[in-house]
């Protein structure tokens, strides 16, 4: 293209399309020449590599990020339990060893008392059975139930304020027939326990329902507040089958509230004392006309 300039003269522009430039290039300057009948003109010209975007690679990063951590969270939330769990029965052995707490049981147990003699609720058959036979024979918890841990003639009402203070958990089975829950609220030893657990000793409290309970309105206050802020975990199971086992999603979430506890082979002693609890618990059984299987 050529444009008029001054005094006569002719500027002519050429524009020159490079399609490809490699690595070597940078490295050596290149020579212009343009020359007429006239002159020679001669020019330097030197590639210089082009400002990194970095805008592509942290846009990148982010997108990156947000996904990873968005499914980690997401996988979190759904085996949440299970990885707790893990973790415990990994690195409890190499965890430094906490101070003693002072606390004799691992948990307390709160249920519906049986309304007749003779007669059976299904919170027995879980409370005296069940779980006993998971908590304490298969995982090394201690509980504290009464009616089984209580002496005859002990004042009910300072039994349960030493306990309920001794304890790290307290479990309360809910039942869904109104009969077997019309005593939360109303019960001196409900009363005194949920006062201790959740005003003086700040204990953390766990909601088994044997039976899927659709009206929360009939129960205290308290309960209400605890299902709405950590949920229920809700029986699912045969109380009148075999052994349990513990890999099952209920025991499982029942792990999880529990306190950590390192998986050890039983020693000849605690095999000794499970035997005798065992025995003094089919004696119990026995008096209150439970089904043993």
């Amino acid at each position: 293209m050529e444009t008029p300039a001054a005094e006569n003269k002719v500027t002519v522009i050429v524009m020159l399309n490079i399609s490809e430039v490699r690595s070597l290039f940078y490295l050596h300057p290149f020579t212009c020449v343009a020359k007429n009948d006239y002159s020679h003109q001669a020019a330097h010209v030197k590639f210089i590599h082009p400002v990194p975007d970095f805008q592509k690679y942290v846009i990148g990063v982010f997108v990156t990020l947000t996904f990873t951590i968005s499914c980690s969270v997401f996988i979190y939330k759904i085996f949440k339990v299970d990885i707790v769990l893990w973790y415990r029965d990994s690195c409890y052995d190499f965890l430094p060893p906490k101070a003693s707490d002072g606390k004799i049981y691992d948990a307390y147990v709160l249920y519906p008392k049986t309304l007749a003699e003779g007669s059976t609720l299904s919170s027995d058959i879980f409370v005296f059975k069940i779980l006993p036979e998971v908590l304490e024979r298969q995982l090394g918890y201690k509980l504290f139930i009464y009616g089984r841990d209580d002496y005859a003639g002990e004042d009910m009402i300072e039994v349960t304020n030493e306990t309920i203070r001794q304890s790290r958990r307290l479990i309360i089975i809910l039942v869904r027939d109104i009969a077997g829950f019309s005593w939360l609220g109303h019960s001196s030893e409900e009363q005194i326990v949920m006062y201790n657990a959740l005003i003086k000793e700040g204990i953390k409290v766990v909601l088994v329902e044997l039976d899927k309970i659709q009206d929360y309105e009939k129960m205290p206050e308290s309960i209400k507040f605890i299902k709405q802020k950590q949920g229920v975990i809700r029986w699912s199971g045969d109380l009148r089958e075999g052994p349990q086992s513990t890999k099952t999603r209920f025991w499982k979430n029942i792990r999880y509230h529990m306190p950590a506890l390192p998986l050890s082979p039983a020693s000849p002693r605690e095999l000794l004392a499970q035997a005798s609890r065992q025995d003094s618990m089919e004696t119990l059984q026995g008096e209150v006309r439970l089904p043993l299987g």
